[in-house]
C-alpha cells in the first residue's frame, strides 16, 4: 500500500520579512495547549496543523483571515500572532471544510453560533468498524483534497473496511463509478484511493435499498457536468504558468466545489420535502 499524500511547502509570497519566526515568539512544531499563553507565528501554525491537514498553506490561512474568519493579533511590526484560541478556531474551520463540505458563509454562521473543535462529531460506526453498523446507519461524511488521493487500498482492504461484496466493486468499475489503479502490469492487483473507497462505502449503503450500479450513472453524469462547469469558471487560472496562481485556483476550485455541493444538498432536500408531503 502506498501513500501519495504530500505536504506542500507554504508560500511566503507577500509576507513581511521574518513574519514566520520573529525572534520574540517561539516557533515550535506543536500547537499550544488550550489555556496556554504562548502565541505562534503563521508559519508555526501552518507546521503545527500540517499533519492533520496536509494541504494547509500560509496563503490559505491568510485567505481565511481576509474572509474575516480569523483575526490574529498583530505586533507593532505587523507580524501575525496566533493564540491557542485562534489555532483551535482554525482547526474547526478546516474540519468543517474537509468533513462537511461547508462553504465559508455557512462556516461563519456555525462559528457565530459557538461551534468549536470540541463540538466536532466523531466518525460514525459505519466508518470506524465499531458500534452501530445497521443498515441505514449514518455514513462518515468525508471529503478529500483535490490535490492528493491519499493512501491506496487493495480490493481486499476495500471489501473488509466497507462491507461491500467484491462483485459490487466490479460492477462499479463496469459503470465507471470507480476505476482503481492497476499495479504490476496487466493482470496485476488493483488499488483504490480514499475517495474511491468511500464511494464504495456509500454505494454499499445504497445497495441495501435495492440501488444497483446501473442506477448510479445519474450520479456520475451529474458529477461530470458539475466538474466541467467549475473547470470552465477557473479555466484560465488553472492553465496559468504561474505556480502561485495555479495554487490559488485549486484552492478556489475546492471552495467552489463545497458551495456547489451545499447547493445540491439544499435542492435535494427541497425536492424530497415535496415527495414526503
Amino acid at each position: 500500500m502506498a501513500d501519495h499524500t504530500r505536504t506542500p511547502r507554504p508560500s511566503a509570497l507577500g509576507q513581511p520579512a521574518g513574519d514566520e519566526a520573529p525572534p520574540e515568539v517561539p516557533a515550535g512544531p506543536e500547537a499550544p495547549p488550550q489555556g496556554s499563553g504562548k502565541s505562534l507565528t503563521i508559519g508555526a501554525v501552518c507546521k503545527a496543523l500540517s499533519q492533520e491537514f496536509p494541504d494547509i498553506s500560509i496563503s490559505k490561512i491568510r485567505y481565511l483571515e481576509d474572509q474575516r474568519l480569523l483575526t490574529p493579533r498583530r505586533t507593532p511590526g505587523g507580524y501575525r500572532l496566533y493564540s491557542s484560541t485562534d489555532v483551535s478556531r482554525l482547526r474547526t474551520i478546516l474540519r468543517m471544510q474537509r468533513d462537511e463540505f461547508l462553504p465559508l458563509r455557512v462556516i461563519r454562521q456555525e462559528l457565530a453560533a459557538g461551534r468549536t473543535a470540541d463540538d466536532d462529531v466523531p466518525a460514525p460506526a459505519a466508518a470506524t468498524g465499531t458500534g452501530d453498523a445497521r443498515p441505514g446507519a449514518a455514513l462518515r461524511r468525508l471529503t478529500f483534497s483535490i490535490r492528493a488521493g491519499g493512501a491506496l487500498y487493495s480490493l481486499e482492504d476495500v471489501v473488509e473496511e466497507t462491507g461491500a461484496e467484491p462483485r459490487l466493486v466490479s460492477e462499479l468499475e463496469e459503470y465507471g463509478i470507480v476505476k482503481g489503479e492497476q499495479r504490476g502490469g496487466p493482470g496485476g492487483p488493483k488499488y483504490y484511493d480514499e475517495t474511491e473507497r468511500e464511494i464504495v462505502r456509500a454505494v454499499t449503503e445504497l445497495s441495501r435499498y435495492g440501488v444497483a450500479g446501473r442506477n448510479l450513472r445519474v450520479f456520475r453524469t451529474s458529477a461530470e457536468r458539475e466538474a466541467a462547469l467549475l473547470q470552465q469558471i477557473l479555466a484560465s487560472a488553472l492553465r496559468s504558468r504561474n505556480p502561485e496562481r495555479r495554487k490559488e485556483a485549486v484552492e478556489a476550485l475546492e471552495n467552489l466545489a463545497a458551495v456547489a455541493s451545499h447547493l445540491k444538498h439544499l435542492l435535494l432536500v427541497r425536492d424530497l420535502r415535496r415527495i414526503a408531503k
